[in-house]
């Protein structure tokens, strides 16, 4: 059965993924690493890649870990990438996000006050359900304040100027963190936010199982 590696999303672990039918592969989900004072998100993305033993993977990334596998393929052609609810390139950030690296709040706020934000502005990733809800919760009070604010930096100092031609890409159309009109994804899922690996998680699991085993 093939090997399929998972990275998880900013504030999130293996649970994100825990709504999807994975029977048609051998899952192992990557661990953070914690990351090195003013390290890039290129240079972590390729400490990540040191996990995974393999010459030719396939590796799926969510969000935050779509970067990460973008970078990845970038470094090994070999590399069969899978992104969801993710970008290839900084350029397709929405506004919002690029004015971040401008206005640098993230730097300015406790870890306290971001967990509280987070649970705030759930809906804007689309978590639906009572359990989904849960699992969401959960994740924000197991966050790494420390990690969450060093990622976000590096995702908005991320300098990416190449799409890897080895990244196959799937997208919500009612993403609100990163807009599908930015975007130009491989597969459309109507309707799916950013966390659609659980609300859409039948159609996802299917596209995966497709786009894995043929």
């Amino acid at each position: 059965m093939q090997n399929v590696y998972f990275i998880s999303g900013l504030g999130a672990d293996r649970r994100a993924f825990s709504f999807l039918d994975l029977s048609f592969c051998n899952p192992i989900f990557i661990d953070w690493l914690d990351a090195l004072p003013k390290e890039t998100l290129e240079q972590y993305a390729l400490r990540m890649y040191q996990q995974i033993p393999e010459k030719d993977p396939v590796i799926v990334g969510l969000s935050f870990g779509g970067m990460l596998t973008t970078e990845m393929a970038k470094a090994n052609p070999n590399i069969r990438g899978i992104i969801i609810s993710s970008n290839k390139l900084p350029t397709e950030f929405p506004t919002l996000l690029k004015l971040g690296k401008i206005l640098p709040v993230y730097k300015w706020t406790s870890g306290s006050f971001n967990k509280k934000f987070n649970q705030t502005f759930s809906w804007f990733l689309g978590v639906k359900g009572t359990e989904q809800r849960k699992i969401r919760q959960q994740l924000i009070q197991d966050s790494d304040p420390v990690f969450t604010k060093w990622a976000i930096g590096a995702i908005l100092h991320w300098q990416n100027k190449t799409a890897p031609t080895n990244i196959t890409h799937i997208h919500g159309t009612a993403d609100k963190l990163l807009p599908y009109r930015y975007v130009k994804p491989d597969h459309t899922i109507e309707g799916g936010e950013h966390l659609m690996v659980m609300d859409k998680a039948g159609e996802i699991s299917v596209l995966l199982k497709k786009l894995v085993v043929g």
